[in-house]
């Protein structure tokens, strides 16, 4: 979702310019560029019902619908969203050594896992630093799914399919399908299980934050996956791309219209809200798991073993602390950005830190923000100034989420 917001601003700027032959010169060259596009097969759905679509990740994605971001973010909180993330990219990996092969490239302990169970984790490159993350789920002993960040699918595919290749040279047993033949959709908020229950015989109260089945939803074969980036409960749902139409349908309908499409420009305030991480701002190649707050991830047997890529920095920070850590932030003024200077609050104006991603809560009607500063500086109650667009504004750290999660979890 890196951009997205700016994609937006861009886009109207774009048309408040243009006039006459500008105008259609601009028309003409977005045309050519939507063409270019990877659409999902959800796409004249999309348009169909307002969706004003912009380019990610070189997808033609729906930022918004009719309603403003701000209606949808509190539409999913009180009821639900719909969302179609088909551009984000699923894969298994098969075989008998699928789980250790995993292990070299992440930081969970995926074997520790249950099956039809998974976890939030990190693939780490040679220096400890996030190359993505991704929810992996352990079907069985052979057979892992995985769900990578739509930008980062040609590196990451390239990085897993590099060492893949090594691997099965020295005799592992691993191999992979990248499943382009299925889209994703994602149901979150209040209304997610009561809606879905409608349309599946599996009893989903027994199925908990973070379970994995392969069942009949709507009469399509389905991967579905307790999880999301809302911080609310709800599913993830795999579905054959020829049925997913037919699925998102009765998905709407069946809710009596309560749970809305929804777009990217609130799926990004919703994740801020839930204090989750956005890969390209709040983690990228130079942040390690530790600095970003998702020590959490890395597994008790994997502490003691390592045995992934940038373990010896990784371990060490988990030893001796890291120098600068990830924090949730409320601020005065404008919203701060990405990018936006985090200075000391003692005058000195010294530079202490970064903002990578804020906003205006919907739900919390205050500027809220993530960033990072300097170890020592990043408890809670902790004050400084962010600055945003040459001007020092009043911040504090504080904890996240910033709205309580919802999970449904076992009792």
């Amino acid at each position: 979702m890196r951009g997205l917001l700016a994609c937006a601003t861009l886009a109207r700027r774009a048309g408040a310019a243009a006039s006459g032959a500008g105008r259609r010169h601009l028309a003409g060259a977005a045309e050519a560029a939507e063409a270019e596009l990877k659409k999902t097969a959800l796409y004249d759905f999309h348009v169909a019902h307002g969706g004003k679509m912009v380019p990610f990740a070189g997808w033609s994605m729906p930022i918004q619908y009719k309603d403003s971001i701000m209606d949808s973010t509190l539409n999913c909180r009180a009821n639900g969203s719909l969302f179609d993330v088909s551009h984000m990219c699923g894969l298994s990996l098969h075989g008998s050594q699928a789980i250790p092969f995993l292990e070299t490239l992440v930081v969970a302990d995926v074997a520790a896992l249950k099956d039809g169970t998974g976890s939030l984790t990190v693939f780490t490159n040679e220096k400890g630093g996030a190359i993505d993350d991704s929810v992996v789920t352990k079907v069985t002993d052979k057979h892992v799914y995985l769900v990578v960040n739509a930008g980062c699918r040609d590196k990451d595919l390239a990085h897993i399919g590099a060492h893949m290749e090594a691997f099965n040279k020295k005799g592992g047993d691993v191999k992979w399908h990248i499943h382009d033949e299925r889209s994703l959709l994602a149901l979150q908020g209040p209304l997610a299980a009561p809606t879905l229950q409608l349309l599946t015989k599996e009893d989903l109260s027994k199925m908990y934050f973070s379970d994995f089945k392969m069942i009949d939803i709507n009469g399509s074969a389905c991967f579905l996956t307790r999880t999301g980036y809302t911080g609310e409960d709800g599913f993830e749902i795999s579905v054959p791309s020829e049925n997913a139409l037919d699925l998102a349908k009765a998905l709407l309908e069946k809710s009596e219209g309560k749970v809305r499409l929804t777009g990217l420009g609130a799926r990004d305030s919703l994740r801020l809200e839930a204090g989750l991480c956005l890969y390209g701002n709040d983690m990228e190649q130079h942040t390690t798991p530790v600095e970003a707050g998702l020590s959490w991830a890395i597994g008790k047997r994997r502490r003691a073993e390592g045995g992934f890529l940038g373990a010896e920095v990784i371990l060490k920070q988990l030893k001796e602390g890291p120098k600068i850590r990830r924090v949730g932030i409320f601020s005065q003024g404008p919203p701060p950005r990405s990018h936006s200077a985090i200075v000391s609050g003692d005058g000195s104006g010294e530079n202490i830190g970064e903002v990578t991603s804020g906003g205006f809560s919907p739900c919390l009607k205050k500027n809220i923000a993530m960033g990072y500063v300097k170890s020592g500086l990043h408890k809670a109650g902790t004050e400084f100034k962010v600055v945003v667009r040459g001007k020092s504004y009043d911040a504090v750290v504080t904890k996240m989420p910033f709205v309580p999660t919802k999970y449904y979890k076992a009792p």
